[in-house]
């Protein structure tokens, strides 16, 4: 009887862990898509399985964030421990920055994630205290290389950088890809030591573009921690 059981307990705990699997990849598909906020029975439909299910397995949204996100976000560690290494400070700044932006590009979840506050996520909060202490690092190394302003703290480059990478949905959509690569450039510009003479990357946008931004941005709405 017992031998029983544990028999038909098998199978049980492999489709649990096969829905959940399902879960992961369609939760991964659609924040992709359409954000963190997007709804959850979309994303259980997307799997095939019930609601139930995915709340049997993820009670709230931050559980469910954080399985989808947990490798991303050590890929971006792993950015910031490549441009610490870097010689040139400068040139580990712009390239971390470029590998973040063009994650933030592609991927509507991540760039909720990296610029919106939600809390209860322990990975989330270290790749946070991890970028500011890369970009503590470089700025410190960039002065003393005389290639980075004086004046510039990490706070100063974190703010623009949220703001930025808040709009790159909005340039993806209604432009082109990398379209950011050029307001990006334009900020880093304006951390630097001495005036810089070289061209900005991609076109500029036309006056219809930056109308579809905009239009892209939307109006302000309050930020907080999306609701299951």
């Amino acid at each position: 009887m017992t031998h029983g059981a544990e028999r038909g307990a098998a199978p049980r705990r492999r489709d649990a862990r096969r829905n959940r699997e399902l879960l992961i990849e369609a939760a991964r598909e659609v924040f992709r898509e359409q954000g963190l906020e997007a709804p959850l029975d979309v994303i259980a439909r997307r799997a095939g399985v019930g609601n139930a299910t995915l709340y049997r397995h993820f009670p709230a949204r931050v559980a469910l964030v954080d399985a989808v996100f947990h490798e991303p976000l050590a890929d971006t560690m792993t950015a910031g421990d490549e441009a610490r290494r870097a010689d040139d400070a400068w040139a580990g700044l712009t390239g971390y920055l470029d590998a973040v932006f063009t994650v933030l590009a592609s991927d509507r979840g991540t760039n909720d994630l990296m610029t919106t506050p939600l809390r209860g996520i322990e990975a989330l909060e270290a790749v946070h205290a991890h970028n500011r202490r890369t970009l503590e690092l470089l700025l410190e190394r960039g002065r003393a290389q005389g290639t980075v302003r004086a004046d510039v703290v990490p706070e100063d480059v974190l703010f623009a950088l949220a703001a930025l990478g808040r709009a790159v949905p909005a340039l993806t959509a209604a432009t082109t890809a990398g379209a950011w690569r050029r307001p990006l450039a334009l900020f880093l510009d304006s951390l630097r030591a001495a005036p810089v003479t070289s061209p900005l990357p991609s076109p500029a946008l036309t006056s219809e573009q930056l109308g579809e931004v905009l239009g892209e941005l939307g109006p302000h709405r309050a930020q907080g921690t999306p609701g299951a």
